[in-house]
């Protein structure tokens, strides 16, 4: 019980306002809105304690990541779910988001039955919460800087015991689509094939990368998703900005 309770209190903390600021750009939320779909997944730039922590080990803008599920009942708004490190797999609005910088990762080849199957996944598991009692696991995130080799961050993303580590990673994300066998980052395999004929022909065979390793930032490298910017989807036209009169200037000078 202390443990727990020392748990809850570094969870705290560690969600509160931290001192970086975002790189991007607050996404306009109407235009987040209308280019979103079901099973497309949401990358945010978050601005807390253990956020900067996050970008820093994965070395990405990116710092969590929610899927969007779609209205959860007849004209409701349009929800996603997420894992949070204090309340645990909940469904929020996308004003949750709001003046945050966000980006829409979506799976390129994805069958409406598969996306549907993704998305029941997260919902099924919505009010799950986790065991904050690996004081370690929090601890981690305490030091938004820790000297460690660039080869072994991502591993420290999921050293301890696992329930805080799918609170911050992308793991309920990766289990979703481990479901329909939609690949995210696999591991890939190179074989020689059997035909005698092509001595240097190989096939691929890929094999599932294991989802507590994943962060936000392998959906937006991933070669399997595309990245929406939901201005350039509403119809981007640079000639209808309007330009201070500075601007102007400078462009005749």
């Amino acid at each position: 019980m202390i443990r727990q309770a020392i748990g809850r209190a570094l969870a705290r903390y560690l969600t509160k306002p931290g001192r970086s600021a975002s790189i991007g750009f607050p996404t306009d939320q109407r235009l987040l809105a209308a280019a979103l779909r079901p099973a497309d997944v949401v990358l945010v730039e978050g601005t807390t304690r253990v956020s900067t922590a996050i970008k820093y080990l994965t070395q990405s803008t990116w710092s969590h990541a929610a899927l969007c599920v779609g209205p959860l009942q007849p004209g409701g708004p349009l929800m996603v779910v997420e894992a949070d490190i204090r309340e645990g797999v909940r469904a929020v609005p996308l004003s949750t988001y709001a003046g945050l910088h966000c980006r829409i990762c979506r799976p390129a080849s994805l069958r409406i039955d598969e996306a549907q199957a993704v998305c029941r996944f997260a919902v099924q598991r919505i009010g799950h919460r986790y065991d904050l009692k690996n004081i370690l696991d929090l601890a981690r995130y305490l030091l938004p800087t820790p000297p460690v080799p660039v080869r072994w961050r991502r591993r420290l993303l999921a050293v301890g015991s696992g329930d805080p580590t799918r609170a911050i990673c992308s793991t309920l994300i990766a289990q979703a689509f481990e479901t329909v066998l939609y690949p995210i980052l696999p591991i890939v395999e190179e074989t020689a094939t059997d035909d005698p004929s092509c001595d240097d022909c190989v096939r691929q065979v890929l094999h599932v990368r294991h989802h507590s390793l994943f962060t936000p930032r392998d959906f937006d490298v991933s070669p399997y998703f595309e990245v929406v910017k939901p201005t350039l989807a509403a119809g981007f036209d640079h000639h209808a900005l309007e330009w201070s009169p500075s601007a102007m200037a400078s462009l005749e000078a």
